[in-house]
């Protein structure tokens, strides 16, 4: 390779990189800090005092990710959904079935960073359901297309 070619491949790969780099942050950003990247449509419930009990069953299961969303280090405990089953990204009622999951605590501006993760109202809902162990939690589901 010619020291010319070298030049020219490494003008391309270089900002390539630099993009590569920068470009999960800056969703990250977009998705859970700024201000454009989601607006909550009216009619939503208001927020009450936490703590609140969460329960998750997808990505929210990975603590790196609750730790990116919630801003902390956020432990969860092994909890189970009964009468629904996990179908792609959202749980159907299921006689019978339970989904596996973890129960989470959270406070309201922790509840306000997941519903924005969740983009509450656009594509999922929060509502609140019995967990096996009797106790309730808030748990995402899917809006009805």
């Amino acid at each position: 390779m010619t020291r010319a070619e070298n030049l020219r491949l490494r003008r391309l790969v270089l900002p390539l990189a630099a993009l590569l780099l920068l470009v999960p942050p800056l969703y990250l950003w977009w998705s859970l800090l700024s201000p454009w990247g989601y607006v909550a449509p009216p009619g939503l419930p208001p927020y009450t005092e936490g703590p609140h009990a969460v329960f998750v069953y997808g990505t929210l299961r990975q603590p790196l990710v609750r730790r990116v969303v919630t801003g902390r280090q956020v432990e969860g405990v092994p909890a189970v959904l009964p009468g629904y089953r996990k179908t792609g990204l959202d749980l159907s009622p299921a006689p019978g079935e339970s989904v596996a999951g973890e129960r989470i605590r959270v406070s309201t501006p922790e509840l306000r960073r997941l519903d924005r993760y969740e983009r509450l109202g656009i594509r999922y809902d929060r509502v609140r359901l019995p967990l096996a162990d009797g106790s309730e939690a808030w748990v995402y589901r899917r809006v009805a297309p």
